[in-house]
């Protein structure tokens, strides 16, 4: 107990006195405390291992699938859509290429066609008998039968004309005269070219021996002073090749037939007529 005031005045203000509590109190109270304490421990304990045993039951359990976001779904179909679009862009593109291709390939076949039909078609050349000349006459009389055996020279002036646009190569080439079909003389001409438009004149010489068919002429000396008329005919055989590019190829055959009216006399001798005619095989 304590007491407070002005112990000079003689004045007491207050008197404490601490309160203690029984002894028996305060140890229940405790007791109590800890036992509280320890009922708390062993629910936490029993529930920490329940929520342990439910984690544990829930890890074990299946997870279900997981369903698909709308942001994945929509992803997918736009992806889908772009293969789609380029895909179709492909396909077009290459329908583009190969008809661009098939028309170039129309274009060329159309071109083609009409360049053979028309500038690359292979024409027939054309081989003409220009003229003809006696260039040399002589005759001799037979001493027994009172034949006249005429020997004469001809020359013959042909031309080539070859109307392609690539040139006219030709082989050797003959000319054969005859009477009564007989053969009284051949005159040879060397291979050559003609190139394209062009025209290539050749002249050749043949010498007309009669000795041979002096019985189927029968030409007197009085018949040879009045003069008389030989009727000759020949034949002209020429083979070529025109090449166009190395691709139109054609092998040609030109031949040409001519009859022909000699005027022969003593004094006198000339070609009156000739006739030609050309063809190409």
């Amino acid at each position: 107990m304590a007491l407070h005031g002005d112990w000079s005045s003689g004045r007491c203000w207050s008197v404490s006195t601490p309160v203690r509590k029984p002894w028996w109190r305060s140890t229940g109270s405790n007791l109590a405390s800890s036992y509280l304490e320890k009922e708390r421990n062993d629910e936490g304990g029993q529930s920490t291992g329940v929520n342990r045993s439910m984690a544990g039951k829930e890890e074990e359990q299946p997870k279900p699938h997981a369903m698909s976001s709308p942001s994945v779904g929509a992803d997918e179909e736009a992806a889908t859509r772009w293969r789609s679009i380029r895909y179709l862009r492909k396909r077009r593109y290459a329908l583009r290429c190969c008809g661009c291709c098939g028309a170039a390939v129309v274009v060329l076949g159309i071109a083609i066609l009409i360049l053979s039909l028309t500038v690359f078609k292979v024409k027939d050349p054309t081989l003409t008998m220009n003229s003809l000349t006696l260039d040399g006459f002589n005759f001799d009389v037979g001493p027994s039968d009172d034949l006249v055996q005429l020997n004469a020279t001809l020359v013959a002036d042909i031309s080539i004309k070859n109307p392609n646009v690539a040139s006219f190569r030709f082989d050797n080439s003959t000319t054969d005269f005859y009477y009564e079909g007989e053969t009284v003389g051949v005159a040879y001409a060397p291979a050559g070219k003609v190139s394209a438009h062009r025209t290539v004149s050749m002249n050749v010489t043949v010498d007309v021996l009669t000795n041979r068919v002096a019985r189927q002429m029968n030409i007197t000396a009085d018949a040879l002073t009045s003069g008389t008329q030989l009727n000759l005919t020949s034949f002209t055989d020429i083979n070529g090749r025109v090449n166009v590019l190395g691709v139109y190829k054609r092998d040609i055959e030109v031949t040409m037939n001519c009859s022909m009216t000699l005027e022969v006399s003593a004094t006198h001798q000339a070609i009156q007529s000739t006739d030609c005619s050309a063809n190409v095989k």
